[in-house]
């Protein structure tokens, strides 16, 4: 069976993707905070150079160059930030199966921030749901690891693929991000809103902060604030900025916080 490359790589060769045979970059999606007003976070979501879909990008990716585009990816998303000006946290996608060891694994994440003088604290890593996690204790030890060093983590698609209560109940992030296929017309359905109430209260049980993703109408948002959730994304406020960072008008923030 083929294995990873796990070669040390610079915050360059990084950059570059050197070692890959295709590049990428980055679109930018904002997640809203409904009360404070502002823009918590933006997500970093991985693009072809010519805008092609994350599924069209992450269709290359195989055991042998996983790692390599794992740590390109941080990379990457520290870059842009620290170009577009990102004064908000950014939220980074990250490949369990990837890291071997987190301690060093964590070195590049580490140096872009000090190269492109961007805030450790203000990193988010997201758990993505895309690829199966069989050792629950080493991913365990990962999530401490990155809190250690000051990260902030969180687990996304909760709902969805492999995020679900098993893996909660291994791991406690900082963040949850419910998934559109809990959230998608939530104001009809009855079923949904009882298993996102009590999904919320475990979140609120284990001091984990809920954030409600795949947000398309008012009324979506509207159900899930009335719920107590404050953090939002989704194309009711904004779809991902190609290479660039999308915007939420104050006017809009204002509003929400207005009807909320």
């Amino acid at each position: 069976m083929p294995q990873q490359d796990n070669r040390a790589f610079s915050c360059a060769d990084c950059t570059s993707g050197k070692g890959l045979d295709f590049r990428f970059t980055m679109a930018f999606q904002p997640i809203v905070n409904v009360a404070s007003r502002q823009v918590f976070a933006h997500e970093a979501l991985v693009r072809g150079p010519n805008n092609e879909s994350a599924s069209e990008i992450l269709s290359r990716i195989n055991p042998i160059n996983r790692y390599r585009f794992d740590q390109a990816c941080r990379i990457k998303a520290v870059q842009l930030a620290s170009k577009f000006g990102i004064q908000s946290s950014i939220s980074i996608n990250f490949m369990p199966n990837a890291v071997y060891r987190p301690e060093s694994c964590i070195q590049t994440t580490l140096a872009a921030a000090s190269t492109y003088d961007f805030p450790v604290e203000k990193i988010i890593f997201e758990i993505t749901e895309s690829e199966r996690v069989d050792d629950h204790v080493h991913l365990r030890e990962i999530i401490q690891e990155y809190k250690r060093r000051g990260f902030r983590t969180a687990i996304d698609d909760f709902g969805a693929g492999y995020a679900g209560l098993n893996l909660l109940a291994d791991i406690q992030t900082d963040l949850l991000k419910l998934d559109m296929a809990l959230t998608r017309a939530i104001d009809q359905d009855k079923i949904r809103q009882t298993i996102v109430k009590g999904i919320l209260k475990v979140c609120q049980e284990l001091s984990i902060q809920p954030i409600a993703e795949g947000i398309e109408t008012y009324e979506e948002f509207r159900f899930l604030e009335d719920c107590g959730i404050e953090l939002f994304q989704g194309f009711y406020f904004a779809k991902p900025s190609f290479e660039s960072v999308a915007s939420v008008s104050p006017e809009q923030l204002e509003y929400l916080a207005a009807v909320a």
